[in-house]
């Protein structure tokens, strides 16, 4: 990335910070739509997933003028394929750029995965977030797929820690050294998912998840955090994996290792997931209280220790 680029996109990160510094929002999901637009003062922001609204036709793309004009809103992309090694198809980077131009979004993010493949000529989507091995190779793809990205987009991007589902052993980056290495590489932010940690920790680490996770953490400089994901799982019996389902409430386990990243992060922007099996709008408004008031108690015990 140019000096000139760097500037660009460090700037826009620094002025969004600003006015969201503490902010906590939700996923929108279709039966919540009514809900949202009734209920202007229920959350600091909302975010959607960028592919279901690049519709240019029909009642979405009203919908969404409808909400934006309501609140501020965060792009989360799970289609970008940052990973890889074919690149990011261009037509996708153009139909969210239009979508970042309609919506003039508080952040844009997606995740430390591969999507993009080739088969017979053609540019194939694989449809799932596929890991990515933690090698030099894989850090430069990354790199320029990122600083394509953040040039096309003219924003800064959060790059999301992935919750994967196979071990591909030993790379030759820590995950964490190679997410610092990315940001410090393009100047994007990072988004740090702690329900994906906990799953990834339960999977695959011997020691207790928690002090697993909170460790992952201490390796992250506090300035690269640009935002915070929430979330709970179903629970898998012994030997049986856990799947990143977002289909329960935050787990009492990720609401532990929340205090700990307001502890060391300070009061950073945070998005309650909840995908599968929704709950009413006011659980979920609820949840987002909760965090709230993490943040708010964190912060006092910050204050009054300094």
């Amino acid at each position: 990335m140019s000096h000139s680029q760097a500037v660009e996109v460090n700037a826009h990160h620094k002025h969004a910070e600003s006015h969201s510094l503490g902010w906590v929002g939700v996923g929108l999901r279709h039966p919540h739509y009514h809900n949202a637009i009734a209920e202007t003062d229920a959350v600091d922001f909302l975010e959607i997933h960028a592919e279901n609204f690049f519709s240019e036709g029909g009642i979405l793309p009203s919908i969404l003028e409808e909400i934006s004009s309501r609140y501020a809103i965060s792009l989360h992309s799970t289609s970008m394929g940052l990973g890889s090694a074919k690149g990011i198809n261009t037509d996708y980077l153009e139909r969210l750029s239009r979508l970042a131009t309609r919506t003039n979004p508080l952040l844009i993010s997606d995740h430390a995965s591969f999507a993009w493949s080739q088969y017979q000529g053609k540019n194939v989507h694989a449809g799932d977030l596929l890991p990515i091995e933690f090698t030099k190779i894989g850090l430069e793809v990354m790199t320029n797929n990122v600083e394509r990205a953040q040039h096309i987009l003219g924003r800064q991007i959060l790059v999301e820690n992935l919750s994967a589902y196979i071990d591909l052993g030993p790379g030759e980056f820590q995950e964490t050294e190679f997410l610092k290495e990315l940001a410090y590489r393009t100047g994007c932010g990072l988004l740090l998912d702690l329900n994906n940690l906990l799953v990834n920790a339960h999977n695959f680490s011997e020691g207790p998840a928690l002090l697993v996770c909170k460790h992952w953490l201490d390796q992250i400089p506090t300035k690269l955090v640009g935002e915070i994901h929430l979330a709970g799982y179903t629970p898998a019996s012994d030997g049986k994996l856990i799947i990143d389902d977002h289909s329960r409430a935050v787990s009492e386990e990720c609401w532990a290792l929340y205090r700990y990243a307001i502890q060391r992060f300070g009061p950073i922007t945070t998005l309650i997931e909840w995908d599968n099996d929704l709950p009413q709008w006011h659980e979920l408004l609820q949840e987002a209280q909760f965090a709230k008031r993490i943040i708010a108690e964190e912060s006092t015990a910050i204050a009054i220790s300094s």
